[in-house]
């Protein structure tokens, strides 16, 4: 299992990075077939696992390192957790700085805390295993870049209160910006294919941010991306339906569609 993953975590610095099988392919002397096999089957030895990672500018024990860090990740908080983290403001910013991989003396550095603050908060962190504090207080996160919060929790009550306006509150015209909001009609079984694909999005976007921590901080920053699908459809709209929908002619096989959830 752990292979498998490995593997996972190195297509997914392939395709955030642009790098094609074609690309591996050329800088291995293989064919393209070749290199999907490897792919598709999982079939590498150490030293083509090397290979390939230098094709990608990526240090293996950093793959590793990466492969150690997901396994050990916890995907979910308590709701203990979630409020204890959000009670405290000082302690709400430290947590999302040292599980977004800061040290502490990037942490200082950048915010209006001191160094006893700094690592009170750390040691309380480590108290609620949302990381460890280690010796000369270098901090190992023990949750994961794609954390899922706890539905209608602390977190997710706290974001629609105090964050959500804000986040949204921009024209999103900036080079760096983007805002799209999509509207179809879709079957049971495509809402279930776009929530894999947009799993895979944030697992994408977690390694770029692991991968960009090679980069000196200030050559990054502070980036948000907000993912959300639900059916829906808007009170204006709802209350313009028909109690009883007119009968429509089906096509051969088609379900008669169904209400959107408010």
């Amino acid at each position: 299992m752990g292979a498998a993953t490995l593997i996972e975590l190195l297509k997914r610095h392939l395709k955030a990075h642009g790098i094609t099988y074609a690309k591996v392919a050329e800088r291995l002397g293989l064919s393209e077939a070749s290199v999907k096999r490897m792919f598709s089957r999982h079939d590498f030895t150490l030293q083509r696992l090397e290979d390939v990672c230098r094709v990608a500018d990526l240090d293996f024990a950093a793959l590793v390192r990466a492969l150690s860090d997901e396994q050990a990740s916890t995907t979910h908080l308590t709701v203990e957790q979630e409020q204890e983290i959000i009670s405290d403001p000082k302690l709400f910013l430290v947590a999302l700085c040292a599980v977004g991989n800061w040290t502490l003396e990037q942490i200082i550095a950048a915010y209006d805390l001191s160094r006893v603050e700094c690592i009170g908060c750390l040691a309380h962190l480590d108290k609620l295993r949302i990381i460890d504090l280690m010796p000369e207080n270098r901090i190992r996160p023990l949750i994961g870049r794609t954390l899922s919060w706890l539905p209608d929790g602390p977190f997710q009550r706290y974001f629609r209160s105090r964050v959500q306006a804000e986040y949204l509150g921009s024209s999103f015209d900036r080079p760096d910006e983007l805002f799209l909001f999509l509207n179809g009609m879709l079957s049971t079984k495509s809402t279930a294919e776009l929530i894999v694909r947009i799993r895979k999005l944030a697992a994408e976007f977690a390694e770029m941010h692991r991968d960009d921590l090679r980069l000196a901080i200030g050559q990054r920053h502070g980036t948000s991306v907000l993912l959300a699908t639900r059916p829906w459809e808007p009170k204006l709209f709802r209350a313009l339906r028909r109690a009883q929908p007119a009968e429509l002619p089906q096509q051969p096989g088609a379900a008669t569609p169904k209400n959107p959830r408010k």
